[in-house]
């Protein structure tokens, strides 16, 4: 099944999509609370309104769709070897997988208070290096017993409730300057994030789990009708249910929160094909510019770039005199 908020004449339903349908959760219910119910339950109620259905519920084209789920965090690994020995050239001037690398899978936490749906334009910072980044999401959902804490791989997968894509927009110049404090992503990351277009049951995509627990599913990207780039889900390095696991360590997952694949190889990012080539080609994104992202069997993204807009100046650090003690 596939669930998803939206805008239809000025009001906020959240439900599920059936075909080319919307079908809105009575009693004011919210994709939150079908998270927080879990898979099984979700499956149930879905099958209900299913079951009730008119048939002249308000159809895709009539309804502006907004991000699947207000997230409750967002961590965001970087999951795929190809991209990191490509991406560091870009971004560090040396390209290499460091041995840490395939210890554990490494994440960040951006922001989930500039998440933007699919169709909308991307507002970016000030920046000469603008990016996307092709990935896919999983959003953890309730499971009965199970606090989020400390999970087992098994449990971890367990605890995925679907999939979403995600769009890691990145302004690499700006994340470039801050890396290098030893600290970050920040800034260069925390503008934007497109979620969407809906949230796809786990179940919807068993089929194509292997033994080990990897998607094998397709991705693409393009941007203005060019294709820049295509991978396989299955080329993580670590299946999500492992992602999981690590995010739980010594702290929980809970429902609503959304943990990103990393981006895909072979050209899911601009900045990946920058560092190989030592040249930007093709170019930074600027406004006008729409990038179109495509997951098998989870739909598309669309956004056009907008115009960066003003923000306040915040003054450069003061040589300081560094005393220990105040004086009287």
């Amino acid at each position: 099944m596939r669930l998803a908020r939206w805008r239809y004449r000025g009001d906020v339903g959240e439900g599920f999509v059936v075909d080319h349908r919307v079908l809105r959760l009575p009693d004011g219910g919210t994709v939150a609370g079908l998270l927080a119910a879990g898979l099984p339950a979700t499956l149930e109620i879905g099958a209900a309104l299913v079951a009730s259905s008119r048939g002249d519920e308000p159809g895709l084209d009539e309804i502006e769709l907004l991000p699947p789920l207000v997230p409750a965090s967002i961590r965001d690994f970087v999951a795929f070897e190809e991209h990191v020995e490509g991406i560091s050239a870009a971004v560090d001037g040396r390209s290499e997988v460091v041995p840490e690398w395939y210890e554990y899978p490494t994440f960040y936490f951006t922001n989930p208070h500039s998440v933007v749906a699919t169709g909308e334009t991307v507002v970016p910072p000030q920046c000469e290096r603008l990016d996307f980044e092709l990935e896919v999401a999983a959003v953890i959902g309730a499971v009965a017993g199970s606090d989020g804490a400390n999970l087992t791989p098994e449990q971890g997968a367990a605890a995925v409730f679907g999939f979403t894509i995600l769009n890691d927009w990145s302004a690499r110049d700006v994340q470039a300057r801050e890396m290098k404090v030893r600290l970050g992503p920040a800034k260069g990351k925390d503008f934007a994030s497109t979620l969407g277009p809906w949230i796809v049951t786990a179940d919807e995509l068993a089929d194509v789990v292997d033994d080990e627990g990897f998607h094998r599913l397709a991705m693409e990207a393009e941007v203005n009708g060019t294709p820049v780039g295509s991978d396989l889900l299955s080329n993580m390095g670590w299946p999500f249910g492992e992602l999981v696991a690590y995010a739980s360590r010594n702290t929980r997952v809970v429902p609503g929160d959304v943990l990103g694949s990393g981006t895909g190889g072979n050209g899911c990012c601009l900045a990946e094909l920058w560092g190989r080539s030592g040249e930007l080609s093709p170019p930074p994104l600027v406004a006008g510019d729409e990038v179109v992202l495509r997951v098998e069997r989870l739909g598309e993204l669309r956004n056009v770039v907008g115009h960066a807009g003003p923000v306040p100046p915040v003054p450069r650090a003061r040589p300081r005199v560094v005393s220990r003690g105040r004086s009287r």
